[in-house]
């Protein structure tokens, strides 16, 4: 069975972040859907990236994911959040009680605004933490139930493995790792 994985993104979003979910996902070997909230599959992200995603968000939101993980930065967190599709989409995956995550901004901008975190420990970017229960400010991933989030764009590679490890186990996550560390023979 397939895991498969929702990454939203807009306008604003924050391309490191992003890419890295998307892309340690993939080495996990998760069907991972890159899906943009914006008129067009093609986004500019915060420090004017271009990227594609794969669909629209419309077009998979009746599908069901394993694991939604929502890329920070901003303005695209502040768009993310204000998304009703998506919004309702996380409800329902806490509902649910499968996993849902957030990196940087979107903690505080797209979950907390939503009531997404009311009874969780969590964690962001600094700059975004004020409606946050943050058990350890140092701690660069918390996982609390169903619900991981990360600091920002300098956990980004750490938030990645710890949603594989979540979603496949240690072994999994190790094995991902190691195939991102080159070896000299």
């Amino acid at each position: 069975m397939s895991i498969s994985v929702l990454v939203p993104i807009a306008n604003g979003s924050e391309e490191l972040e992003a890419i890295t979910i998307v892309d340690v996902l993939r080495r996990a070997e998760a069907n991972v859907t890159l899906a943009s909230i914006e008129e067009s599959t093609e986004i500019t992200a915060s420090h004017q990236t271009r990227i594609v995603a794969d669909c629209l968000l419309s077009d998979c939101i009746d599908q069901d994911f394993d694991l939604i993980a929502i890329p920070g930065g901003m303005p695209g967190a502040d768009r993310l959040s204000q998304c009703k599709i998506l919004i309702d989409k996380l409800r329902e995956q806490a509902d649910k009680n499968k996993y849902y995550s957030a990196i940087c901004a979107a903690p505080e901008v797209v979950l907390a605004r939503n009531g997404l975190l009311e009874g969780r420990k969590a964690t962001g970017h600094p700059m975004f933490r004020s409606a946050l229960d943050v058990p350890d400010a140092t701690s660069p991933v918390v996982i609390d139930g169903n619900c991981v989030t990360s600091q920002g764009a300098g956990t980004a590679l750490e938030f990645s493995l710890t949603l594989v490890e979540s979603l496949y186990g240690a072994e999994r996550r190790r094995t991902v790792a190691e195939s991102l560390v080159l070896k000299s023979d």
